[in-house]
């Protein structure tokens, strides 16, 4: 089961698109096991197949801190019928890397937090009107909210051209991120599928919600889209993010309440 995991969890942890691609790389194996569950275990919940816990690469034990997470991901492999397909089972993918990175939690926080200075919502197009006001719509909430509950406020830019935060808004807009290892992989994965990390602090503080705070992240790409049309490709490639997108949230959502 080690060569399995090692398929599943991908080259990079919380690298979702690398876990895609290794994972298409891969010969899918046949199920081998008759039934998946869930057990109490410390720290939560260990997901089982035919009543053994499964492991990480390096043999950690798998325990998610939430009944309905260890829940969910049992039904991804229950939901395997003749082979195993990585593909449908991020809550799987997302689990292995956090109990494998569950001890740097603070390095993944840190990694997020460089969009802080980069954020999608810093720069906005400068025409046309109707692309400039759909921007506006989506991101400006996001920002008031970080200016006026966190006392971040970040300066915006028109095109591509850098411009460099205040340290305090980043430093303010930091201090909001979990210390859980769960909530803060998680929140990494939506700053990384997303190009923003106020968009996945606004996703786990509740100012957006998960639709929202899709919509927000391709704001430009379906502009792009009614203009021109759907690129095979690039839908593809974002029915794949959206996939693990909403891992991320169902992680979110669930240890927030």
């Amino acid at each position: 089961m080690r060569e399995l995991f090692d398929e599943v969890a991908g080259q990079s942890p919380f690298d979702p698109e690398e876990a895609v691609r290794r994972a298409t790389r891969t010969p899918q194996r046949k199920r081998f096991y008759k039934a998946a569950g869930f057990a109490e275990a410390e720290g939560g919940f260990a997901v089982t197949l035919d009543g053994k816990p499964i492991r990480t690469p390096s043999g950690r034990h798998v325990v998610a801190p939430h009944r309905g997470i260890a829940e969910a991901i049992a039904a991804e492999w229950e939901a395997q019928v003749e082979t195993i397909d990585p593909l449908t089972m991020p809550l799987t993918r997302f689990a292995n890397s956090v109990a494998e990175v569950g001890d740097r939690t603070d390095a993944v926080a840190d990694d997020a937090a460089k969009y802080l200075g980069t954020d999608l919502l810093f720069y906005r197009a400068g025409h046309p009107e109707a692309l400039v006001a759909r921007e506006a719509a989506h991101w400006d909430p996001v920002l008031s909210w970080a200016a006026n509950e966190l006392g971040a406020h970040f300066i915006l830019s028109e095109g591509i051209v850098h411009v460099t935060q205040p340290k305090q808004a980043i430093k303010a807009a930091r201090a909001m991120f979990p210390a859980d290892p769960w909530q803060v992989a998680a929140l990494h994965v939506v700053t990384t599928l997303t190009g923003s990390a106020l968009l996945a602090l606004a996703l786990l503080h509740g100012v957006l919600d998960q639709e929202q705070v899709w919509a927000a992240a391709y704001v430009d790409e379906d502009w792009n889209i009614e203009k021109w049309g759907l690129d095979e490709e690039v839908a593809a490639r974002r029915a794949a993010r959206l996939v693990d997108f909403r891992a991320a949230a169902t992680i979110l959502k669930a240890l927030k309440g």
